[in-house]
């Protein structure tokens, strides 16, 4: 029989919380964390909104976390990744694990994006003299090191992976995970994605590509508005999520808490256009049939699905046409919701904290809110609009979608456990 993997352990830094507890109790609420960017660097540029991390209310001030030299060695997102990591290891009772056991856990984490702001600040040394660069500032960069950070502070010596893939990273890096776990490559995993991408030149670069929204600066709660007629762009957001999974018998002989059951992983590229979905929503299909068939079970199982739905005009109607040409006439026994209305698009980071939320709907059977969905575009399905919703199913199994630039797509199959 294949090993099967369950998830043990989460824990979230976020614009809607700095905990999972704290971000879960938003999110079903339809509270917002995106807010309007201040600064005169922001000011000339034609999207001021964006999604910060926030614990209580307040942004996060990495120093009451970490010492000076520490943060001199680590890029913000890194130190997102840890943060999230020790809540993650706390959750599923792993701070603290025989060496046999860290032989065989790994970490998978990766980000979309470096951050740009890092590499601007190196540029403006460099250009005071040599000796003002400072010598951590590759490790800083490279998206690999929020992996390799927690493979070292904790002394894990399974496969230490790093996923970047675009918006995609954290699906794919949960996948990858459930799949080492699967092949006995590793009985538990340290996975997701980290995200610091908010700087002026990201925001700017953005809105030379005619991504980012513009429209609601002056009223920042109401810009990511997911399916709605309205939208005009997706909101940038920061943070990281992480994921414990283990194998089924390992977490039962230890008595661990099991939140859901990772059913099945679907991939597939659109090989169509660097920043847009296929137009037909093919590659979309694709993920989601193979997620469906890697998992063993049929369409008409599945009856909620977490939507990549980052709010823009293009990409949400592509995903809506993959999702009705995958369940046909079985769509009215199905609902559909986007989170990023209330958090933003965290890149690199959304797949696994869009997926954290997934995960936590289909434990306790309460659906997450689609808010600033005030007119539709498809009058048809349940989108979940602005309050979460009670689940009924005899057992709960849904899809989470990340879709990325370049054209690569990800879809996690996740499941009740029982």
């Amino acid at each position: 029989m294949q090993r099967r993997v369950v998830v043990t352990g989460m824990g979230v830094i976020s614009p809607v919380g700095g905990s999972l507890k704290e971000s879960w109790k938003n999110i079903i609420a339809g509270n917002c964390g995106i807010t309007k960017l201040e600064g005169p660097k922001f000011e000339k540029l034609p999207c001021k909104v964006a999604g910060f991390i926030k614990s209580d209310g307040k942004r996060i001030d990495l120093s009451r976390h970490f010492s000076k030299t520490e943060l001199k060695t680590m890029g913000s997102a890194t130190a997102y990744a840890l943060l999230a990591t020790e809540e993650a290891l706390t959750d599923a009772k792993l701070l603290e694990t025989e060496e046999e056991t860290k032989l065989r856990t790994g970490v998978a984490i990766g980000m979309g994006m470096v951050d740009l702001q890092d590499i601007c600040d190196t540029n403006d040394a460099l250009n005071k003299g040599y000796r003002n660069v400072s010598p951590f500032f590759v490790p800083r960069i490279l998206p690999n090191m929020a992996a390799g950070q927690i493979s070292i502070k904790y002394g894990f010596r399974g496969p230490n992976h790093s996923v970047s893939t675009a918006c995609a990273t954290g699906a794919h890096a949960i996948g990858d995970s459930f799949r080492f776990i699967r092949s006995s490559d590793a009985d538990i995993m340290v996975c997701g994605g980290t995200e610091a991408c908010i700087s002026p030149l990201s925001i700017a670069a953005f809105c030379r590509l005619r991504a980012l929204s513009t429209s609601f600066n002056d009223n920042p709660e109401k810009a990511s508005r997911p399916f709605d007629t309205k939208r005009d762009g997706f909101v940038m957001g920061e943070g990281s999520a992480i994921l414990i999974l283990e194998e089924r018998e390992h977490a039962i002989r230890r008595n661990a808490n099991i939140y859901a059951e990772i059913l099945g992983y679907g991939l597939s590229g659109d090989a169509s256009h660097l920043t847009a979905p296929k137009s037909d929503g093919t590659g979309a299909l694709l993920a989601m049939q193979r997620a469906i068939k890697d998992a063993n079970i049929t369409v008409d199982r599945l009856t909620y699905i977490n939507a990549h739905a980052t709010s823009t005009p293009l990409g949400d109607t592509i995903e809506l046409k993959a999702i009705r040409k995958l369940f046909s006439d079985k769509i009215d026994h199905l609902s559909v919701s986007s989170t990023k209305g209330a958090h933003g698009h965290l890149l690199g980071a959304a797949g696994n904290l869009e997926a954290v939320f997934t995960i936590k709907a289909v434990q306790e059977g309460i659906l997450p809110p689609t808010i600033n969905l005030e007119n539709s575009e498809d009058k048809d399905i349940n989108f979940v609009p602005d309050k979460g919703q009670k689940w009924n199913s005899d057992k709960r199994i849904a899809l989470k979608n990340a879709f990325g630039f370049g054209g690569t797509n990800a879809s996690l199959c996740i499941g009740q456990y029982t």
